[in-house]
Order: C-alpha cells, then structure tokens, then sequence
C-alpha cells in the first residue's frame, strides 16, 4: 500500500442517516485524481459517531464499489474490544487491510496493553494485514513506536505496519527503518508530508487527500525534482487550506462540507461537528482562490 490514500467521510443525508448511494461516485472522484485508496471508518469519518450496524454498512458498500487497482483499508478500533474484534470479522472478506487505534476513554498504560488489543483485533482477521493506527494527540498513547514494533513484529503474524499519525519524525524513522524496512509505516500528518519525504516516505494516508490531491502531488514531484522551493510553498498551501477551514468552526466538519463544492456531496456533520452554510462554503472559496489553493484542488 503506498501513495496518497485518503481518510473517507462517512456520507450522510441531510437527516444525518447514512447515505450509502453516493460512495461509488465519492470512490471513482478520488481514483480519478490518482489517489490510490481509501481509509474508512476513521477519525475523518467520525467512526465515533456512528453505530457498529452503521460503520458495517459503510464498508460493506465501499467494498461493493472499490474501483480496480484501489486499496481499501477499514479502521475497526473502538473502545470495546468486543465491538472492535466484530467489526474485524465482519471486515475479514470485504477490505484489503484493517486498522485499529488505541482505546480512548480507559487509556492504555503500557506497550503491552496495546500489544494484547492489537493482536486480539487482529486475530479475527488472520489473513488480513493489520495496521496500527498511532494518533498520541486523540488516544493518549503515546508510547514510541519502535519499542511497539519490536513487539508486534515478534506477536503478531499479521502485522503489516503503522499509520503514524504523529510529528515525532525521530520515531518515525526509526520505525522506517526498522528490520530493514520489513513494515508499512504510512505517514499521516498531512500538513508536514514534504518533512516525510527525505526520511523515505512512500505512503501516506490524510482527509486533505480528497481536497487537495494535485497538490499534494506537485509537492512530490517537486522533491523529486530537487526543486525544494516549490514544494515548500506548495506545502504552505495545504498548511492555509486547514487553516482556512478550521477557523470557520472546527476543521473535520468545515472539511466534509467542502467536498460539496467539488462535486461530492457527503452531506452534513454529527454532533459536535460544524456543517457550513452555502454562504459559508462561498466565503472559504473566496479566500482560498484568492490564495490561488483552489487550483490544486481535487476535480
């Protein structure tokens, strides 16, 4: 799994009931703007807010509609290990991967906690790759991951890697590195991608992903071609897009509205998410065309 794999909203209605009708327009939009998978059921699609059933029928309908050569990844954590080793059952015949992120609420105290969660999840889908989901600044864990690897690695027969949701760049290339690059370790802080690339970074999985994924893209490009002054200032870009967003009441529910504007419309926000108005969505693209963001945006 590599490239840019974008962190999916959970599509709604304006009722707020799910709206599974528009994941295969919402699957191709992003395959056509070379992101190469989605991960769904995560913090970006607010699993805290749904049900077990509802977070069941979202994968269920990505799965019936992944376009081809796409990855698709489930997050199945939860603060019931029950809840999150029956969402990896159900996961087993329908995804390409399964995620999970630390209990939030009764936090963990120790790596072997977080080893005994991980491999009880995993454990129900055995013939799946499994990925932890390491995101300190929502779950509280934040154990180094390298120490983790050294465990997972030895407990865990199908352990595929970590989505390092983290700006430890220290523990990030440990974990890189670790047994000579054996593992997956998909970086996840979207607004310091260019930081990921000179340490080795080939995957990345983001919400900006579905907004901004020619950017993201020029930004590679452009390291690639030594050309770091662009891709500093591209960076920057994405760095003012969240910025923008955020302030119009919280970045997660400003983010989702967007993507009405680019044609997918994944409906409004839960509680305690912002939705914006129409008025609101035409003063965020104001100023991001003023900015000239709205160039680089997902078509």
């Amino acid at each position: 799994m590599n490239g840019l794999i974008a962190a999916t909203y959970a599509p709604m209605h304006n009722d707020s009931s799910i709206n599974l009708g528009i994941i295969s327009k919402y699957g191709q939009f992003l395959k056509n703007n070379k992101v190469k998978g989605a991960f769904v059921n995560g913090s970006t699609g607010d699993f805290v807010s749904l049900t077990t059933e509802e977070r069941k029928e979202i994968i269920t309908e990505w799965s019936k509609n992944k376009p081809n050569d796409f990855f698709l990844v489930n997050h199945v954590g939860h603060n019931s290990l029950k809840e999150a080793k029956d969402l990896a059952t159900h996961s087993a015949d329908k995804v390409d991967a399964i995620a999970a992120l630390a209990p939030y609420y009764f936090r963990l105290s120790s790596l072997k906690s977080l080893l005994e969660y991980c491999k009880e999840i995993a454990g129900c889908a055995p013939d799946l790759p499994f990925y932890y989901y390491h995101i300190p600044v929502l779950t509280g864990a934040n154990f180094l991951m390298h120490e983790f690897l050294e465990l997972a690695s030895k407990e865990i027969p199908n352990f595929a890697g970590i989505k390092f949701t983290n700006n430890n760049l220290i523990d990030y290339k440990y974990c890189k590195d670790f047994n000579n690059g054996a593992y997956n370790i998909l970086f996840g802080f979207d607004e310091i991608l260019l930081a990921s690339l000179p340490l080795g970074a080939e995957g990345w999985v983001g919400s900006t992903y579905n907004h901004l994924a020619p950017l993201y893209l020029s930004i590679i490009e452009a390291f690639h071609n030594n050309d770091h002054k662009l891709a500093a200032a591209l960076q920057e870009k994405s760095m003012k897009f969240v910025d923008i967003l955020n302030a119009k009441g919280g970045f997660n529910g400003a983010a989702k509205s967007f993507m009405r504007v680019l044609g997918v419309d994944c409906g409004p926000s839960r509680f305690p998410h912002v939705t914006l108005s129409p008025k609101e969505l035409e003063e965020s693209k104001t100023t991001l065309e003023a900015l000239g963001i709205m160039d680089h945006t997902s078509r």
